[in-house]
């Protein structure tokens, strides 16, 4: 009986220590998310898009459409637009990611900062809002003559020049720095607009991302690679690595065409990671340590630790998922894609504001 009685005092003991011990997780655990949530929002509080530069830009915008309140106007904020009638605010509660495909196969390798950074090949803007619980995302072509800040091969700031936007990242470190300034490349293409991450990846680490959650299934876009277009494909491994990536680069706007099938690949991915989340709820945090060779971000863990269960609750329809509008024109040696400013315009007021009266 004696030793039954201290048998029992010692599972007690145990039982006492687990609970404490799942409450220090738990405890861990919620002050992450608490510390991610406030690293995100603190980054650009109170800080707006200027689109008072689209003054001259867009056709018909004034100066009074970013000027100081009417009579008629008590609702009017500092950073608030006319546009159309109607007056629009940018919603700061969402949040908003830069995710660039680096085209390097191999692991992440930091260099001195010049002209060897490599190139974004895939250039996507990841919209969390969590007040419709809605994600969007945004393709930017490649090719998009936007103002890149130019450097020399010993690192030495050049100028500002319109050049392709995926060429930013080439002038850098092939790390950080190339990272932060196609961050500012594009949050300058969107009228300085926040921009509270990124994630660049190199397109080999594609199969680890597309295998964790089981493969992507495709209905084939175009010919490239092994590929038939119009074939219905669940892509593994290596396969998802060529879909994302293969393109005849003498094929006149192949650069588009390879953009419109990695947004495609992007809408069935998220639903696939998402329903992959459900079952592991670690999934995100094990992606993050998996790609930490491929991958350079500044979204840190505990960022990742708030993120990850909130963005189960959102949708992701395919009429959320968009591409700059614009053309694409032969350059001579290369092509250039040339943003349709009216229709950027309108995008982020569509995406990043709300219509405070008619």
């Amino acid at each position: 009986m004696r030793i039954k009685r201290k048998i029992f005092r010692v599972l007690i003991r145990i039982a006492i220590v687990l609970i404490i011990l799942i409450m220090i997780g738990i405890a861990v655990f919620l002050g992450l998310q608490i510390s991610g949530r406030n690293r995100l929002y603190s980054m650009y509080e109170g800080k707006t898009p200027d689109l008072s530069k689209a003054v001259g830009v867009v056709e018909g915008l004034t100066p009074e459409d970013y000027a100081g309140p009417e009579e008629t106007e008590d609702d009017w904020q500092e950073g608030d637009v006319r546009y159309q009638g109607s007056i629009y605010r940018y919603n700061d509660d969402i949040l908003t990611f830069l995710f660039l495909g680096i085209d390097n196969k191999g692991e992440v390798v930091v260099k001195e900062p010049g002209i060897n950074g490599g190139q974004s090949d895939a250039i996507f803007l990841l919209v969390l809002n969590p007040d419709t619980k809605e994600g969007t995302v945004i393709g930017i072509n490649r090719d998009t003559m936007a103002d890149v800040d130019v450097y020399t091969n010993t690192g030495s700031f050049f100028g500002t020049q319109k050049k392709h936007l995926t060429l930013q990242y080439a002038y850098g470190d092939g790390a950080e720095l190339s990272c932060e300034r196609s961050r500012d490349a594009v949050s300058r293409l969107f009228y300085d607009l926040p921009i509270h991450g990124y994630c660049a990846i190199n397109m080999g680490a594609i199969p680890l991302i597309n295998d964790a959650v089981g493969g992507v299934e495709v209905e084939v876009l175009e010919d490239v690679w092994k590929f038939k277009e119009g074939d219905k494909v669940l892509l593994k491994g290596d396969q998802s690595y060529h879909y994302l990536h293969d393109r005849d680069t003498k094929s006149f706007n192949s650069a588009g065409r390879r953009l419109e099938r990695q947004k495609q690949y992007l809408r069935a991915y998220a639903v696939a990671a998402v329903e992959a989340t459900k079952k592991d709820i670690t999934l995100p945090v094990k992606l993050y340590g998996t790609l930490s060779k491929y991958m350079v971000t500044d979204v840190t863990v505990d960022e990742v630790s708030y993120l990850a269960p909130r963005i189960l609750d959102y949708s992701f329809s395919p009429d959320r998922f968009y591409s700059l509008a614009g053309e694409t024109v032969d350059g001579g040696i290369l092509d250039e894609f040339y943003v349709d400013e009216k229709a950027l315009y309108e995008l982020i007021l569509n995406v990043f504001y709300e219509k405070v009266t008619d």
